[in-house]
C-alpha cells in the first residue's frame, strides 16, 4: 500500500483520489478552497444559482462506472445556434434529425453533416483506443496504425469545415468545437471534431439542482473509499529527494510523507511555483495560453416564451473574432455569445417568474486590468451584443454580475486566467501538452491543462490514466475498500 498525496480537489483529482483508494492505497487529499469540485462552482445571489465552470455533462457513462446513481436528465434541443447572417439552427440529439434540421437551414447540406458525423464517430473511436486511453508517446495496446489517419493529422478544425461543408455558417458550427479546448479554429486539430460524436451519440445531460451536484456525489463516494479529504488546506511545494518525491509541504508548514503525488492543479503552478522546473515551464509557454471567459450572470424577471437550455450567438466574423483573442490578445469587439439558462429545466435555479440567465464570451487569457475597456464596459457592451441578436433584457435585469479571467487565476491558480492551460495550435499540440508522468517518480499530473485536455469527460479519463500508471509503478497495494468499482 502506497502513501497517496492529490494536490486539488477538482473532479480530476476527486476522480483520481477515488480510483486510487479504491486501489487500496492510503490517500489524503488537500484542496486550498472551502469545498471539493473545483470549476465545477456556483455562484448565488437573491435566490439566483449560476453555473461557474461546467453546466452540461457528456459521456455520462463515465460516471456511472464511478458509481454516480444521480437522475440526469436531456435538454431539447441540445443548444440553438444562431447566425450573424440570418438562420437557426437547432441542434437535435437524434442524427437523423440533425441532419434534417441542417438541410433545412442549408438546402443540399444535410447529406455533408451526415458525412462529417461519420467522420467524427471514426476518430472518437479512433481517440478510445489511443489519446484517451494512455499516453501519446507511448500508444496503448489497442491503438492501431490506421488512428493516425482516422483524426485526419496534419489538418486544423477549420480545414475539416471546408472539407465537408460548402455553407460558411455550417463551418462557424464546426468551428466551435475549438472553444471546448479553449483555441482557435484556425490553429486547433481537426481531431477535436470528435465532440458530435459524443454529442449526439451518448447525449448532452443537465443534473437537476445543477452540475456542482456531481462534486458533492463524488466527496460521498470519496468518504466510502477511505480517502482522507482536508479543505481549506493549500500547499506550498511538492517535495523531493533526488530522483522520487518524499511528500508535501502545506502552507501552514507543516510536511506530509508520501510515496505517490498526484498534481490536480494547472501544471504551470506546478513547475512554475510548487516543484520549480524552468525547462518545463518554457514548454508549456511555448504553447501559449489558452483562451479565458468572461462570465455576465444576469438575474433576469419574468420568462421568455421558447429559450432553450443552450444557445449560441454567433459573431459575424470568427476570423476576426479569435484573431482578436489570440493574436491582438483583447476582448473582441463583436463576441459570440453562449447562453446558458438552467431555469429553463430546473425552477430550483431562480425565484419563481424569474430565469437566470450565464452569458459567456471568449476572452484573451490576461489580467483585465490591462484591458483597453472597463470590465463594466465590457459587461455592457455583451449585452448590447445579445440586444442586437434578439435577446434584449432592457428593464428585465434584477442584476448583472462579471466573472473574470482574473477570478479564474485567483481561484484555481489557472496560468492567466486559462480555462485549458496550454492552447491546442498546430498538428503536434497534443503531443506538446504536459503529460500525466512528472519528472520525478511518484510525481503524476491530472486535469484540464496535462493529457487528455479539460472538460469533464477528459479530466475523468485522465484520472483513469494516472491510477491506472500507479497499479503500474506500485503494483502491491492491499485489497480494495469502500465504494463501487
Amino acid at each position: 500500500m502506497a502513501e497517496v498525496t492529490v494536490i486539488g480537489g477538482g473532479v480530476g483529482g476527486m476522480v483520481c483520489a477515488l480510483l486510487l483508494a479504491r486501489q487500496g492505497h492510503e490517500v489524503r487529499l488537500y484542496e486550498q478552497r472551502e469545498r471539493l469540485g473545483g470549476k465545477l462552482a456556483e455562484h448565488h445571489r437573491d435566490g439566483f444559482t449560476f453555473s461557474l465552470g461546467p453546466s452540461l455533462l457528456t459521456m455520462p457513462g463515465l460516471f456511472r462506472e464511478l458509481g454516480l446513481r444521480r437522475e440526469l436528465i436531456e435538454p431539447e434541443p441540445l443548444c440553438r445556434y444562431r447566425f450573424a447572417g440570418g438562420g437557426v439552427l437547432d441542434a437535435r440529439r437524434d442524427p437523423e434529425l440533425m441532419a434534417a434540421a441542417v438541410e433545412r437551414l442549408a438546402p443540399g447540406e444535410g447529406r455533408a453533416w451526415r458525412a462529417f458525423y461519420e467522420w467524427a464517430r471514426g476518430c472518437l473511436r479512433a481517440a478510445g483506443r489511443t489519446a484517451f486511453a494512455g499516453p501519446l508517446i507511448r500508444p496503448p495496446d489497442g491503438a492501431r496504425p490506421s488512428d493516425l489517419l482516422a483524426v485526419a493529422p496534419g489538418r486544423t478544425l477549420d480545414g475539416l469545415a471546408r472539407r465537408f461543408f460548402r455553407d460558411p455558417r455550417l463551418r462557424q458550427y464546426v468551428g466551435r468545437y475549438a472553444t471546448y479546448a479553449g483555441s482557435s479554429p484556425y490553429d486547433a486539430p481537426a481531431a477535436l471534431g470528435c465532440v458530435p460524436a459524443l454529442e449526439h451519440g451518448q447525449g448532452v445531460w443537465y443534473a437537476p439542482g445543477g452540475l456542482a451536484r456531481l462534486a458533492d456525489d463524488l466527496a460521498l463516494l470519496l468518504k466510502a473509499a477511505g480517502a482522507q479529504v482536508f479543505l481549506s488546506e493549500p500547499v506550498a511545494a511538492v517535495e523531493a529527494d533526488g530522483s522520487r518525491v518524499t511528500g508535501v509541504r502545506l502552507a501552514s508548514g507543516r510536511r506530509v510523507r508520501a510515496d505517490v503525488v498526484v498534481a490536480g492543479i494547472d501544471a504551470a503552478a506546478l513547475y512554475g511555483r510548487l516543484l520549480p522546473d524552468r525547462r518545463r515551464l518554457r514548454r508549456i509557454a511555448r504553447l501559449g495560453p489558452s483562451s479565458s471567459a468572461l462570465l455576465v450572470l444576469a438575474g433576469v424577471e419574468g420568462r421568455t416564451p421558447g429559450l432553450p437550455h443552450h444557445s449560441v450567438l454567433f459573431s459575424a466574423s470568427y476570423e476576426r473574432e479569435f484573431d482578436d483573442i489570440f493574436r491582438r490578445r483583447v476582448p473582441p469587439r463583436d463576441p459570440t455569445i453562449y447562453v446558458g439558462c438552467s431555469a429553463v429545466d430546473d425552477d430550483s435555479q431562480a425565484p419563481q417568474g424569474a430565469e437566470n440567465w450565464t452569458l459567456l464570451v471568449n476572452v484573451p487569457a490576461r489580467d483585465p486590468a490591462r484591458w483597453p475597456t472597463r470590465v463594466e464596459s465590457y459587461r455592457d457592451l455583451v449585452l448590447e451584443r445579445l440586444a442586437e441578436r434578439g435577446h434584449d433584457l432592457s428593464g428585465r435585469l434584477r442584476f448583472a454580475d462579471v466573472f473574470t479571467p482574473a477570478d479564474l487565476r485567483d481561484r484555481y491558480g489557472s496560468w492567466g486566467g486559462a480555462i485549458y492551460g496550454g492552447a491546442h495550435r498546430g498538428r503536434f499540440s497534443p503531443f506538446l501538452r504536459p503529460g500525466n508522468r512528472g519528472p520525478r517518480r511518484g510525481l503524476y499530473l491530472v486535469g484540464g491543462s496535462v493529457h487528455p485536455g479539460g472538460g469533464l469527460p477528459m479530466v475523468t479519463m485522465g484520472a483513469k490514466i494516472v491510477a491506472g500508471m500507479v497499479a503500474r509503478d506500485f503494483p502491491h497495494a492491499g485489497a480494495g475498500r469502500g465504494g463501487a468499482r
